[in-house]
């Protein structure tokens, strides 16, 4: 009961984990259902298990330059249950959040 992915990009020029991180956390941060972690923390599926989040972390390896963003989510929920909830309020013009904005099932 959920995925946990970890991507890897290389990267076109260095870049510090502050400045991934604050890309990635601009970039989702009006999304009601996608949580940035913190700068080099992790995801775990445990955390959005029941629930409609992705969970994001991101990472640099200064080393080979790379980005290393991994994602967490609940494949039943987020994966195709709450993500044609999610699209039905859109479409329906609802607010996104309606009937699958909740707490995760965890501990």
């Amino acid at each position: 009961r959920g995925i946990l992915s970890t991507c890897y990009a290389n990267l076109r020029a260095p870049i510090s984990l502050p400045e991934a991180h604050k890309i990635l956390a601009a970039r989702y941060e009006t999304e009601p259902f996608v949580r940035v972690h913190a700068a080099g923390q992790f995801p775990h599926v445990k955390h959005v298990a029941g629930s409609n989040f992705c969970d994001i972390g991101v990472a640099v390896d200064a080393r080979t330059q790379r980005l290393i963003v991994v994602s967490a989510e609940d494949n039943l929920v987020k994966g195709a249950s709450g993500q044609a909830i999610q699209n039905m309020n859109l479409m329906c013009g609802f607010e996104e959040t309606t009937g699958i904005k909740n707490a995760a099932i965890f501990p």
